[in-house]
């Protein structure tokens, strides 16, 4: 039976509902996953490195299409929830119609300051030639990431999760076969990983298009449209939290980098490159479950649905209560194998891979409320306050930490800020969520 947004949702249609944006998360981690494997296994630790060191710098830039597809969905969800159709594939049109022309400006900026960028932040030699390359050829794709990024929130609000899933399934599948090929047969190396990965997202995004633009059974379709300045205004505003997030956590990612460089040299990297996976993979369920529930929160929200948001919200807790356990204990029981996959031979390695994963993956245990605070406040249409979680979640409290924690504990004041940051964050996104419960009804 097909779920709509206007139903009630228990706990396992929510779970149903849910279930295939954070598959679809996850296969989305699968790019830089299969990149990370294979550049690390048929090109060697440095340009895996590369990679790593240049990715914050390619989601800085891919960060716009995470906030007019979360904004732009929060807005449309609403209008849909009060009836109003027309209007909504309106704002649908524009937002993609715009977000390709503005990643394609953002894109060719981004291939001239790559090279300048990387070396001021401490990538030197071969180094700085495998990152530029890795760089120049991803940037390249823009437009494809940040309409990949908006998609994932527009099939889920045009009441297609299923085949949002379908569409980023088939996406991962042809990275992993273009890595397959690239890389590990004709020996590309770096420039054969960018490729795949760009390759794989044009796939995503024509799939997407052409259903969009055809007659479907979906909520939304792609038309013509009228520039509505106050619609992408609010769209804008409304989802400039996660985009503040995503810049802040790509910031202080590439803070990580030089700070890695600093303390723990090129086997800092790598270590680093791997938690990041890991979290990818982690986060991945949080923030797939959030985007998925944020179309059935705004719609409520349009429709004065007041029971049914009080019921999403509680059940939200509880799903990210019991998913925070479950991924700590798996982080800690993933420190010690991981720690002899990743250093092999080396006892020095083995010992920083063990001790990093052990102390990062109590970060777990807390960053699913703020995630899901502040895509909840979106989907509510309360910009403000979302952005009021996620700025200082990571511009503020990881910021410092990164920067204050290392000058007195050294490599293990790396791995704790993040922890830190994440306790911080939740703290203040449940002073939110209990500020805020008589103005939206919630509580």
């Amino acid at each position: 039976m097909e779920i709509r947004l206007s139903d009630h949702f228990d706990y396992r249609r929510l779970l149903r509902f849910t279930f295939p944006s954070m598959v679809m998360m996850l296969f989305s981690s699968v790019y830089g996953i299969v990149d990370g494997y294979f550049v690390a296994t048929f090109a060697g630790k440095t340009a895996f490195t590369a990679v790593n060191f240049i990715m914050p710098y390619v989601m800085i830039l891919g960060s716009f299409g995470c906030m007019l597809g979360t904004g732009g969905s929060a807005l449309i969800g609403k209008l849909l929830g009060e009836q109003r159709k027309a209007s909504a594939n309106g704002v649908f049109s524009m937002l993609v119609h715009i977000s390709f022309w503005l990643s394609v400006f953002i894109a060719a900026a981004g291939i001239l300051l790559v090279r300048p960028l990387a070396f001021w932040m401490g990538a030197k030699g071969e180094m700085l030639r495998l990152t530029v390359l890795y760089g120049r050829i991803v940037l390249a794709g823009l437009p494809f990431v940040m309409l990949e990024m908006e998609f994932q929130s527009f099939f889920i609000l045009a009441g297609k999760p299923k085949l949002g899933l379908l569409v980023t399934v088939l996406s991962g599948c042809a990275n992993m076969v273009l890595d397959a090929l690239l890389v590990g047969v004709f020996s590309w190396g770096i420039a054969g990983a960018a490729a795949a990965t760009v390759a794989s997202q044009l796939l995503a995004i024509v799939v997407a298009i052409v259903y969009f633009a055809r007659p479907n059974s979906s909520l939304l379709r792609l038309g013509r449209f009228r520039f509505r300045l106050r619609e992408l205004w609010l769209a804008s505003f409304n989802g400039s939290s996660e985009m503040i997030s995503s810049l802040a956590m790509s910031a202080v990612g590439m803070l990580y980098n030089i700070q890695l460089l600093r303390f723990a040299g090129e086997d800092g990297l790598a270590v680093y490159g791997v938690l990041m996976y890991l979290a990818m993979i982690f986060m991945a369920c949080f923030m797939g479950y959030s985007l998925g529930v944020a179309p059935v929160i705004s719609f409520h929200f349009g429709a004065q649905n007041h029971n049914e948001l009080k019921s999403l919200l509680r059940k939200s807790l509880t799903f990210i209560g019991v998913g925070s356990l479950l991924m700590v204990l798996a982080g800690e029981v993933l420190a010690g194998p991981l720690s002899v996959l990743i250093g092999g031979k080396e006892p020095e390695l083995q010992h920083l891979t063990k001790r990093a994963f052990a102390i990062f993956s109590l970060s777990f245990l807390f960053c699913g409320v703020p995630m899901f605070g502040s895509t909840f406040f979106t989907a509510l249409n309360d910009g403000l306050t979302s952005a009021l979680i996620s700025f200082p979640r990571t511009l503020v409290f990881e910021l410092l930490a990164i920067l204050i924690m290392p000058m007195f504990w050294g490599v293990d004041g790396i791995w704790w800020s993040i922890v830190i940051a994440e306790v911080s964050a939740t703290t203040l996104t449940t002073g939110f969520l209990w500020g805020k419960r008589n103005k939206f009804h919630y509580v």
